[in-house]
Parts: structure tokens; sequence; C-alpha cells
């Protein structure tokens, strides 16, 4: 199978496709699957119009909708799937209904029929030893439990994580009658008894050592506290029963080895001679991991990580499932992957990893991500268009082919995209944007940022004049087009000047004209270096506001 690599496209059918996941193939599953959790429940439940809609992710747009990919997917699962999993979907039918003898057909039955069949696909790829975590609030988390238990079997469960991702909510200011609504939920099975566990540990807190490590080794200074050396369960569990200072009893380790320990410094006696086992601050791994995660802090405000991201989830949360779960170069598959934070921690810790998403908006992001933090990664995008007369078939795609040959286009000069394309504001003509360094003194660097506009179709010189008001005195342009350039469109990108740049000290076009044939003819621009970091710098423009819908 291979592995480092992004998919483009909807879940299931690539899923489905065991040429690119065989059975028992992938070690860890993370999925983080969309869910409009803001809309009120009397949305979430209404009865569908049958208005034509999508029941696939859209970008930031986390709502499924009963259309007739809900109704296909759910007449496959009653000829395919387990009749134990039908018939726990037929039971939310009767549940899930707003009138008396209707069974429901609404947005919460698309999701959940929706979800089920791709939950089905990733219990089959996952290796006997895999484990998945699904993420979700507790708008849904106990209808997903329930299929989760019929998938994977009851037995299988193996913990509710609820992750505080908020301190508090001031809902009470906005009239809510119930209490503050700070987690998210991690719904974590195993495929079998076998599971791959490391078990993680977190810092001690310092009441914690103060009250339990409160003696002081005077020799070496060391903290230490003192655990009972008995054998839990006494003799009845086959602890050995010895005389020790004294002190008939039965103990947790065999005489031998408490002599050992003993001409190690490692035991305490009390004031009775009754012997305990010293256990060091030093040598202590911290507090096991608990099934309440507060002390990883959501992608909020000033946080460094933040990209805009509206679901982005931190690296810490990641990196914590990716290593109780899995081992260095072991498999790790997010279906719903956005802005690559799973596959981003996934490549840091020496996994193999995949990731698929629906749309070339969250794959530009993803592949932006990883570049800027891995220098020189190739990474393929199983999916995306490789010739001309894909890129331009992608252009005409209904009902959003513009927009995601847009994205697509922006990335292949490794931009990051910018704003909503149909919402253009104060950011008309931006359709993507990247910088490269303008100064350098080893120490600090300055920048200049990259203006990128993409067209498919219908270019003119006009559209170069209006990239050089764009760009002003301050940045630089990049015109992508699908169509050849004009003769009048070269004229006025030359007419534009150069730039001079320091670091280089070198000249370069302030607009630069690419057609799409060139860039997949491997073409590149040509601009001083980029920055060697992590870009922090897609900001508020891809909040909420990108959604398709």
């Amino acid at each position: 199978m291979n592995t480092n690599l992004l998919y483009w496209g909807d879940n299931l059918p690539i899923l489905r496709n065991r040429d690119y996941f065989p059975d028992e193939s992938v070690d860890l599953v993370y999925l983080d699957p969309p869910f409009n959790s803001n809309a009120s429940y009397n949305v979430l439940f209404k009865e569908s119009s049958g208005a034509p809609s999508t029941a696939q992710l859209q970008a930031f747009a986390d709502t499924w909708h009963w259309d007739d990919a809900a109704e296909k997917t759910w007449a496959d699962m009653h000829a395919t799937a387990p009749k134990r999993v039908v018939d726990a979907l037929e039971a939310f039918q009767k549940i899930i209904v707003l009138q008396e003898g209707r069974f429901a057909r609404n947005d919460m039955m698309a999701y959940l029929v929706m979800m089920t069949a791709r939950l089905l696909e990733l219990h089959r790829v996952l290796k006997p030893t895999g484990s998945l975590y699904l993420h979700c609030d507790p708008t849904a988390s106990h209808y997903l439990k329930i299929i989760l238990d019929t998938i994977f079997g009851a037995t299988n469960f193996r913990n509710e994580i609820n992750w505080r991702r908020y301190g508090a909510h001031n809902d009470a200011g906005q009239g809510s009658k119930h209490f503050g609504r700070v987690h998210d939920v991690l719904l974590f099975y195993a495929k079998s008894n076998e599971l791959h566990w490391s078990q993680e540990f977190t810092s001690l807190n310092d009441q914690y050592v103060a009250s339990a490590y409160r003696y002081l080794e005077e020799e070496t200074g060391r903290r230490f506290r003192v655990t009972p050396m008995t054998g839990p369960g006494g003799a009845s569990k086959g602890n050995p029963v010895f005389e020790w200072n004294g002190h008939t009893r039965a103990w947790r380790y065999s005489k031998e080895t408490m002599e050992r320990l003993d001409k190690e410094g490692r035991l305490y006696y009390s004031k009775t001679g009754y012997v305990g086992q010293k256990l060091y601050l030093d040598e202590s791994k911290g507090a096991p991991v608990q099934d309440i995660w507060d002390d990883i802090k959501s992608v909020v405000g000033s946080n460094k990580e933040r990209l805009g991201y509206q679901t982005q989830k931190p690296l810490a949360l990641l990196e914590r499932i990716i290593q109780a779960s899995s081992n260095e170069g072991n498999v790790v598959l997010d279906p719903f992957c956005g802005c690559g934070t799973a596959v981003l921690a996934a490549h840091k810790l020496n996994r193999r990893w995949i990731g698929i998403d629906v749309t070339n908006l969250a794959i530009t992001v993803m592949r932006s991500r990883l570049r800027d933090a891995f220098p020189g990664i190739q990474v393929k995008v199983i999916g995306e268009p490789t010739t001309v007369i894909e890129a331009e078939a992608l252009s005409r795609m209904e009902p959003d082919g513009r927009w995601q040959f847009q994205w697509w286009a922006v990335g292949l000069v490794g931009a990051l995209p910018a704003s909503e394309p149909r919402k253009k504001g104060a950011d008309a003509g931006v359709d993507g944007f990247f910088s490269v360094v303008h100064e350098s003194d080893g120490k600090r660097e300055t920048f200049r940022q990259v203006i990128v506009q993409v067209k498919s179709g219908h270019v003119s010189a006009s559209l170069i004049r209006d990239l050089a008001g764009t760009i002003g005195n301050d940045k630089l342009g990049v015109f992508i087009t699908l169509e050849e350039p004009t003769e009048p469109m070269k004229a006025v990108a030359a007419q534009a000047g150069l730039y001079h740049n320091p670091l280089m000290d070198r000249h370069y076009p302030r607009i630069q004209i690419l057609t799409v044939a060139e860039l997949l003819a491997g073409k590149g621009l040509n601009l001083p270096p980029r920055p060697g970091r992590e870009r922090q710098v897609i900001g508020q423009r891809l909040q909420g506001e990108m959604a398709l819908g």
C-alpha cells in the first residue's frame, strides 16, 4: 500500500478501492468528521425538503443533508452491510422522527447513514492490532457510540475521552438555559484485544508533588515518596511470604529482589522497622493520562499553531493519540483530514500516513503545511489533475469546479488560498499568497508578500493591470492562467518593472505570468527564497465564511 500521500475526493469510494486500501492495512485511524453542531436541534431533526445538496463534507461547512447520495448509501447498506448494522440504523429511523409513523429523512439521519458507511470501511482496513479514534461533540456522540458498538463490538470500546477545548463559555450572557459546553468527545475503539498500546504520561502538578514526594534523602538531596511492599491480594494471590526486618508478610517481591533493593538504598524503614519502597521524583514518568484531557489547549487566540481553519485541532492532541496507539513506521489514516494536523503529527513522529479530503482547498492547505514543516518533502496527491485536459475538466465541474480549480492552481505554486472566492471584498483579485525573504542579517528576516491570481478563461491585459494595482509598490504578483496569455498581457506585466531583492542582490519581475501547462511541465517561479519555517499567515480569512454552501 502506498503511503505518505493525500487523496482528493469523497472518502467513501476511495476507502472502498482495495487497490488503495487492502484489508487490514492500517494501524491507526483518526477522524474528525464534520457535523453542524452549532445548528439547533429543530434544524437537525427537521424533515428534509428534498432540495438538491450534497451529503459530503464541504470546505468549512460541517453539515450533512438527506439527498440522493444519502438515499443511495442507505439502499446500498441494506444490500451489503451486516444485518446488525442495518437493524441499528432502522432503530435510529424510529427514534429520530418528528411525526408519528414517519421515518426520519433529516440531516441527523443523513449524518448517521453516511458515517456508518465510512466506519464499516474503516473497520475493514484496520489491522487486528489497530485502533480508531472518532472525534465528535456531544451533539451526536451518543448515536455514534452505538454505531461503533455495532461495527466494532461493544467489548472493543476502550474509552470515551473528554477533551476540554475551552476554559469557559459565557452562554448565560446570551440567555442560554444550560451549563457551559466546553468539551469535545473522542470515542476510542480497538479492532481486537491485541491492540497496540503505549501508556502516555503527563507532568505531575506542584500540589501533588508537595504532598506525595514529601521525603528528602539527605545524602543525595533527592525527593521521594514511599509505596507499600506488601503484595496485592496477599498470599492467596501467590505473593511470597517471608520475614523481613521483624515483619512477616506476603510481599510484592521475592526475598532476593528485596535484598537487591536494600543494597541499592531503595528501601525506607519506619520507626517500627516496617519497610516501604522509595520512588524518586526524578525517576517518575509523571501521571498516567486519564480519560479527561484538560492539559492540551485549543488552537484559538494567539496560539502559534493557529491557521484560521475553523475545525483545526492542536498538534499535541494528535501526538498523544499517535504515540499511544502506534509505533514508528506504522500507518496512520485520517479520512477527513481538513488542514492536516493528523498527517503533520504522524510525519513528525516517524509514522507513515494517508490523508483524504473532498475539497482541494483542504489539500492545498495540507500540502503547504507539510512543505513548510518539512522542507524538501514531496507530497503526492491522487485525484488531482495531471494534464491540461483534466484541469479544464475540473474548472467546468459542477457545482463548484471553478473554485476547486482555483484552489488547485494556487497549490501548484505552493501558495495558500486567500479568501472565499465568491465573496470578493477587500481581497479582490487575491486568490492566494505566500512570502519570500526580502532581507536577512542571520537573526532577523523581512519579507515581501506574493499575491497569486488564478483565471480559468477569458484573460486579457486589463486583468494584469488590475493585479498591478493590487500589489502596489511593496508586493509581487503571480498570474496563473489556463489559457495562453496574449501579447498585450505580457507587455503589461513587463511594464510593471523589476523588484530588487537585497538578500540575493538580484532583480526579479514584479509580475510573472505562468500557464497551467507550464506549471504541470515543471516550470517554476523566478523568485527569492521562501521562509524556512511554517507559515502562520492564513489568518481570519479562512474562518467559517469559507463555506461553499
